[in-house]
């Protein structure tokens, strides 16, 4: 029922989503560094909820309230890309800290560790903008059960995702202890990470695809 090209065009899509820098893998790498291998996979756990909650809110209607108000669609993105903005200028800025540069965090609980997984996934534009626009443009009306169909794929988006967060964050310690040893390449990953985050934040702010219909 969903076409082989559709497979592969979400998954890659996806590939490339996850690994640009974004508030998922800063949240992740932060907690995975701080508090350990155990914490970044239940903050990863609160990340998956949040994947399930856009896979069934854009399946289910989501994107015809943003189709029949696309100011709200507008203001969505312009929030998310204020958002990715400032977590450009954090890593930009005169003293900013690298993402992977150990740092002294209170220890939280498993259950707000999964909240806050959940919720920065929630107000992750980058996601929004995958369910919302990308992945309905590889369903077939013509196969027919579109449902069907944007629930698979989007959960092709759900495999590649989790599993490269899951690869990050069992090697976020390692690659701390490694950048940790390299002052150079700590200030180097900071920059490339912080330009990165502008551009995508350039990127969503500029773009004027509209939403597309999975039902």
């Amino acid at each position: 029922m969903v076409e082989l090209s559709g497979v592969v065009g979400v998954a890659l899509v996806a590939l490339g989503m996850v690994l640009t820098p974004g508030p998922n893998m800063i949240y992740l790498v932060s907690r995975s560094i701080t508090q350990g291998r155990r914490a970044g996979v239940v903050s990863l756990g609160g990340v998956a909820v949040g994947f399930l909650v856009y896979l069934l809110a854009t399946n289910l209607g989501l994107s015809v309230v943003f189709l029949a108000v696309p100011e709200l669609y507008v203001a969505v993105k312009l929030a998310g890309a204020a958002y990715l903005a400032y977590l450009a200028w954090c890593a930009l800025r005169p003293g900013g800290v690298s993402v992977f540069a150990p740092a002294d965090l209170p220890h939280d609980s498993a259950r707000r560790l999964f909240t806050m997984g959940l919720m920065t996934n929630l107000l992750n534009p980058k996601i929004a903008i995958m369910y919302l626009s990308l992945i309905p443009q590889f369903i077939a009306l013509e196969r027919g059960n579109v449902l069907l169909q944007g629930l698979v794929l989007g959960s092709v988006q759900i495999v590649v995702a989790l599993t490269v967060n899951l690869g990050i964050v069992l090697a976020a310690g390692a690659i701390a202890v490694f950048l940790a040893r390299r002052p150079s390449w700590l200030r180097a990953q900071r920059y490339l990470m912080g330009t990165a985050l502008g551009m995508l934040a350039v990127t969503v702010a500029t773009d004027t695809s509209a939403p597309a219909s999975s039902g």
